[in-house]
């Protein structure tokens, strides 16, 4: 399923990309997320953990991030396994950070595979719009983190975690009236 969102941010480009390099950062504005360490090739041990109603997922696997410093880009490659639930996912990212007035345009184009029982809400559209919900959780702890006045300060400042059924049935809502919109037109 692929995903594509774009937000903008509030400061130079130069400054998001510093941020972005700074992976123990990201992962702490990632609702779920939970990075577990760095492996000596360069990989990043982690966990996703989500709750979708009554379905809950903790996938642990590994992400490799390969960035491009000239065009403020890079692409993100990762796969896990929820070993309670039996469903895996893989994922492939590219992000690109361009000027956008005074701020930043980040521009994130998803490619993302789900296998085993929590494949289901990919075909709903949910997981999309899941997702939008989470990018906006990821934008609000960015900003928080980028305006801090100390490291101390940016280094408490951490999403959220995912709240599984009002995160769901947002969602759901979402997804549910956007079906009307498109008909009326």
């Amino acid at each position: 399923m692929k995903i594509e969102h774009e937000f903008t941010v509030g400061r130079a480009p130069d400054r998001v990309w510093e941020f972005f390099q700074d992976i123990p950062s990201v992962a702490q504005c990632l609702p779920g997320a939970e990075l577990q360490g760095q492996a000596d090739d360069g990989s990043y041990d982690g966990k996703l953990s989500v709750k979708l109603g009554p379905m809950a997922a903790s996938f642990e696997g590994k992400a490799t991030v390969t960035p491009d410093p000239g065009s403020k880009s890079a692409v993100i490659e990762g796969k896990g396994v929820d070993r309670s639930g039996g469903s895996r996912g893989q994922v492939k990212v590219s992000y690109q950070i361009a000027p956008e007035g005074t701020g930043s345009k980040v521009g994130i184009d998803a490619d993302v595979t789900l296998s085993g029982p929590v494949a289901q809400f990919g075909r709903t559209g949910l997981i999309n719009e899941m997702s939008k919900r989470l990018i906006g959780e990821f934008v609000q702890c960015l900003e928080g983190k980028l305006g801090a006045e100390t490291v101390a300060e940016a280094s408490s400042i951490e999403a959220g975690e995912v709240r599984g059924v009002s995160l769901f049935f947002a969602s759901f809502w979402s997804w549910f009236t956007g079906l009307f919109g498109r008909r009326e037109k």
